[in-house]
């Protein structure tokens, strides 16, 4: 018998014998499982919120911040910036002959969540009367627009789905100061998390004179070097363009960075457990088919059959694991809505869904093969080395 005969007719006897192997197979396969579970579950976490901050960016946008900025709600610019930034080359202008462009000011504001009650923390995010017109991708879905000068706020879907008091109709204080919930809105990435008030009347409320960032739309694929030309070469200001993708492509990154560093550190402490699991009990099975095993070595059949015939179990099972994990996962994790603490991407909090996609069951089949192949290859040359005349005598 060729050696490829060998190896599939031994792989063959070994698949065949598994359901009397049932209880110890399931140890390989719940191990694996439960490590391939905890890891895609902390990665969707990450997948999650690096697709609602993408999501929020768009390339004909981009934002201005103050030049030692990295976020936000480390910026601020003076209103004369403001204006010397809007009369800027490569903005886009409205019907109205006016650029169309947001100075906004951010405010960290705490409001009871739904499932607990206890205060949690939400952007407040002043922002000029073009907003819609420079994000057309957000949608009013109940109520009205706020109104300029008046303590009137728009509540994103995924704040209100989270936290209490940000239907319209309801009134809800900060600090000293009490706004009415007119409407809410969809559809802007990050920006669901957050509530919408004219800039304006957020400056006065809390006092400021200065906003963090200005949101301009680009006129043009070339509108941005245009833009980036014209400010940098300007010397009263100290401030640095970016387009929106790669600006919440970048906020994204430090979050995602930690999240996939956690996440594969509990994987391989998980994973050595379910290692040693894989080594136990393919010694085991080994140990129970030493006769057989010798028997096949004394009509010819060659180590490198053993080797592989075991090495293929253990990877079948790993995978059956991987399958378990990666749907167990997706049952339990796939959709569900959570937050940031705060301050991811310099947001006070970003509500969003966690996503587990191929990318991530990919992954979970990668560890989970690795766990299997280390798991089966030392058992599988010991399956090798069985000598023949020992285990034959044990007949």
């Amino acid at each position: 018998m060729s050696g490829l005969n060998q190896i599939f007719a031994v792989v063959h006897m070994n698949l065949r014998s598994l359901p009397q192997r049932l209880a110890m197979s399931a140890v390989i396969v719940i191990g694996i499982a439960l490590v391939v579970t905890v890891l895609i579950s902390v990665l969707s976490i990450s997948t999650g919120l690096k697709h609602a901050l993408t999501a929020t960016g768009s390339p004909d946008r981009a934002i201005v911040l103050h030049a030692q900025a990295t976020n936000e709600v480390g910026s601020t610019l003076p209103r004369d910036s403001v204006v010397t930034i809007e009369d800027a080359p490569g903005i886009a202008h409205g019907a109205d002959g006016k650029a169309i462009a947001s100075a906004e000011m951010v405010a960290t504001v705490n409001v009871p969540r739904r499932d607990t009650g206890q205060l949690g923390a939400l952007t407040l995010r002043g922002v000029s009367a073009q907003v819609l017109t420079l994000r057309p991708e957000i949608k009013l879905t109940d109520g009205r627009m706020f109104r300029s000068g008046v303590r009137e706020l728009i509540a994103g879907r995924q704040a209100g789905e989270r936290f209490r008091h940000l239907g319209v109709g309801s009134r809800i204080l900060f600090g000293e100061n009490e706004w009415s919930v007119v409407g809410t809105f969809e559809g802007g990435g990050a920006h669901d998390s957050e509530l919408f008030a004219d800039a304006e009347t957020v400056l006065s409320a809390y006092q400021r004179t200065t906003v963090n960032s200005v949101t301009v739309k680009l006129d043009g694929t070339g509108g941005l070097a245009k833009l980036k030309n014209a400010l940098s070469n300007d010397p009263t200001l100290s401030v640095v363009v970016s387009d929106e993708p790669a600006y919440y492509e970048q906020q994204s990154q430090t979050f995602a960075k930690f999240l996939r560093i956690v996440a594969n550190i509990i994987a391989v402490i998980m994973a050595i457990g379910a290692v040693f699991a894989a080594l136990n009990t393919m010694y085991s099975a080994v140990a129970t088919r030493a006769v057989e095993i010798a028997t096949l070595r004394a009509i010819g059949f060659g180590p490198v059959a053993m080797v592989l015939s075991v090495i293929t179990e253990a990877l079948l099972l790993a995978l059956v694991g991987a399958a378990a994990g990666a749907a167990l996962a997706w049952l339990l994790f796939n959709g569900n809505t959570v937050s940031t603490v705060g301050g991811g991407g310099g947001l006070a909090q970003v509500v969003f869904q966690l996503r587990i996609g191929a990318e991530l069951v990919a992954v979970g089949i990668i560890w989970a093969c690795v766990v299997g192949l280390i798991g089966g290859l030392l058992p599988a040359v010991r399956a090798a080395r069985v000598p023949v005349a020992t285990a034959l005598r044990a007949i």
